[in-house]
């Protein structure tokens, strides 16, 4: 189950925009945990809606999409397979527009059969940054979500 990211031949050339270095690296990433996820039939996104429903069962699809920072429209396309394969139970909240998300007890067994396999990709993650840039990663990375970046600020 063990992988490791591949070491480039040769180095990355440093782009001058912030998001495009971030657009990258975002993609490496994502690649390397699909590759270590594959055996358990999910992707990285799909295991990320299984881990924050797991996390926080009852959540409105509302919160669930500001908890990911993700629209509604890629959140509703990325809950769609969750659902098809019995994932996801979809109940209507008090206000009868609002949609309250949990997992189903299928849904709760197939997260923790992928959990390992979520481990290892974090474990080879955290191996090939070393543990003080590993840190740093998780802290950025939290950090750049919090921040509030009004558009008409460039």
């Amino acid at each position: 189950m063990s992988k490791t990211l591949r070491t480039p031949k040769k180095a990355v050339v440093r782009l001058p925009c912030a998001c495009a270095n971030l657009r990258r690296a975002d993609r490496v990433i994502t690649q390397f945990y699909d590759t270590v996820l594959r055996p358990s039939g999910l992707r990285a996104t799909q295991f990320t809606l299984l881990q924050a429903l797991n996390a926080a069962p009852d959540i409105s699809q509302k919160q669930l999409a500001e908890l990911l920072q993700i629209d509604s429209t890629t959140l509703t396309r990325t809950l769609s397979p969750l659902r098809r394969k019995g994932w996801l139970r979809s109940e209507t909240g008090e206000d009868r527009r609002e949609l309250r998300l949990s997992l189903t007890q299928a849904g709760k067994r197939d997260y923790h059969r992928a959990l390992p396999y979520w481990q290892s990709a974090q474990r080879g993650l955290e191996q090939a940054l070393g543990r003080q840039t590993w840190k740093q990663l998780i802290d950025v990375a939290v950090r750049i979500a919090d921040v509030s970046l009004p558009a008409d600020r460039a």
